[in-house]
């Protein structure tokens, strides 16, 4: 087992099914082509979305973001403490539990961040360019030597004020336990940076369970199999809990603040005032 690629007891065979009514294959279809095509319409706006001013950015980021859930079918629902626009002084490390592929663009209707991603994204043909462009950190997880330069990279990053978004579970989970252990490498970035941590918290549901089966994506559970499943399912919500800020020298090493973290996300007794519900 990797220091940075963990591994889950979830299956799709065992986690991800659906609890509930479903869509007509037609809707389905329409929701797919029409999430699909938002997603490939803001890979091919980012050279010229790069050049635009962090708020601006930042603002068409969140809202694209948005459309593109809404798109597959998704309604999102947000509490907790409001996010204010524009980075921190020295950046933000944006933590949060991990279920689905949908995560990715929830993160960013909250709080814009660069990503972390495995260092093979970077070959990819087209989307690795486009990653690339987008200001994602390449990680060589698989490799435990790798890891005081990726430590590194993540903390240059912050310290420059990047805000970076990690899932420091290094797998996703089905959302129907805690899930696996905030894993501290990335939290050592923060401490080495000065940064503070913000962690958020997802899950999806319906309206017969809190632990909706149809958005998890994982094992080996292949993507276009996770997306049918995502647009097949009526009454799916994903709900995003943005949690205070743990602040910079709050715990006195990376596996206290790992374990603060962790903890405020696993809590079902947070401080939730709402921020938005949107349907």
């Amino acid at each position: 087992m990797s220091a940075w690629l963990p591994t889950a007891p979830c299956t799709p065979r065992d986690c991800a099914g659906h609890e509930g009514p479903g869509r007509l294959p037609p809707v389905a279809v329409v929701l797919l082509l029409a999430g699909c095509a938002l997603t490939l319409l803001g890979v091919l706006c980012v050279p010229a979305v790069r050049l635009l001013e962090p708020a601006r950015r930042d603002q068409l980021i969140r809202v694209w973001a948005f459309a593109v859930v809404r798109a597959f079918g998704v309604r999102i629902r947000v509490t907790g403490c409001p996010v204010e626009p524009g980075a921190a002084p020295r950046g933000e490390l944006v933590v949060a539990n991990h279920v689905s592929w949908l995560d990715i663009p929830l993160l960013a209707v909250v709080r814009p961040a660069r990503m972390v991603a495995k260092s093979e994204i970077r070959g990819w043909p087209v989307f690795g360019r486009i990653a690339a462009l987008g200001g994602t950190l390449f990680i060589e997880r698989d490799r435990l030597r790798a890891l005081p330069g990726a430590v590194r990279a993540l903390s240059g990053a912050l310290a420059a004020g990047s805000s970076v978004a990690v899932f420091p579970q290094g797998s996703t989970w089905c959302g129907r336990s805690s899930g696996g252990r905030f894993r501290p490498a990335a939290f050592q970035a923060a401490i080495d940076a000065g940064a503070a941590v913000r962690p958020v918290r997802i899950g999806y549901r319906t309206a017969r369970t809190d632990a909706a089966g149809a958005a998890a994506f994982v094992g080996d559970d292949p993507l276009a199999a996770s997306l049918w499943r995502v647009v097949s399912a009526a009454g799916l919500t994903a709900e995003i809990r943005v949690l205070p800020l743990i602040p910079a020298g709050s715990e006195p090493d990376r596996r206290a603040l790992a374990r603060a973290a962790q903890c405020a996300v696993a809590s079902d007794s947070a401080n939730r005032p709402a921020v938005s519900v949107h349907h």
